[in-house]
């Protein structure tokens, strides 16, 4: 049974708005929201194997070139272009979109695991969070809708602001790669947090990046976190699926 109160709405207390807003992003970019992220690694179970990553400080370095170099700000940018198109209703746009970032990720294996998180996303956003227009916007790509782009168009379809959606994107991507690491290392979960506390600036300054980039500015050169990607599909034993 919900409580009730006739209490009046203080100026500290959130608004309607915000507080569905925010009740939504801790929704869908929780560890519990089923997109199967837990299966993913991006290739850091090789960077592990090969002996790239070995406790905090190596990877911090490796997450912090990931965001600002390499998948973290492309992917970043891709969201924030989605949400324009899908909120201004350029569906045209939205599908050019759409086909640049399915064709941007360098490997088979990071292909799965932003297509199926990206499907995932939109199913269960039908089922559960559905929208006015979803499915035609859904309908109106072409390309399979990977990730950071289906959580663009879902954010956008609900009018949650595109700013706290990008920040919060980011800080469930780099969350899930420590939760990776954390298994692989192994990290302890004040050391993973320690991590977590790291990459704060970097997570922001990603963020700010990508709202004011332009597809023109999108590119990486984590060439090494590419090859882990690579080389993940035919490593010997494994945990992850990427």
């Amino acid at each position: 049974m919900l409580m009730t109160t006739n209490e009046p709405v203080g100026a500290g207390d959130l608004a309607k708005g915000e507080a569905a807003t925010l009740y939504r992003l801790m929704t869908w970019l929780s560890p519990a929201f089923p997109v199967g992220g837990f299966s993913y690694s991006s290739g850091i179970e090789w960077a592990v194997e090969a002996g790239d990553i070995t406790d905090t400080t190596t990877l911090a370095d490796w997450l912090d070139a990931m965001l600002g170099d390499g998948s973290g700000f492309c992917d970043a940018t891709f969201l924030v272009h989605a949400y324009r198109a899908t909120e201004s209703g350029e569906t045209a746009a939205l599908n050019e979109i759409a086909e640049l970032a399915s064709a941007f990720v360098p490997s088979r294996e990071r292909q799965l695991e932003t297509t199926s998180q990206g499907r995932a996303f939109i199913d269960i956003s039908r089922a559960a969070w559905d929208a006015d227009g979803l499915d035609a916007t859904v309908a109106a790509c072409s390309a399979p809708l990977v990730y950071p782009v289906a959580v663009g168009v879902v954010a956008a379809m609900h009018a949650v602001p595109l700013a706290p959606a990008l920040h919060a994107f980011l800080h469930a991507l780099v969350s899930n790669w420590i939760s990776a690491a954390s298994r692989l290392i192994p990290l302890g979960q004040t050391d993973s947090q320690r991590v977590l506390v790291k990459l704060e600036a970097a997570v922001a300054a990603t963020a700010n990046r990508a709202l004011n980039a332009t597809l023109d500015d999108l590119g990486s050169a984590t060439f090494r976190a590419d090859l882990a990607s690579l080389r993940h599909e035919t490593q010997y034993t494994r945990l992850f699926r990427s």
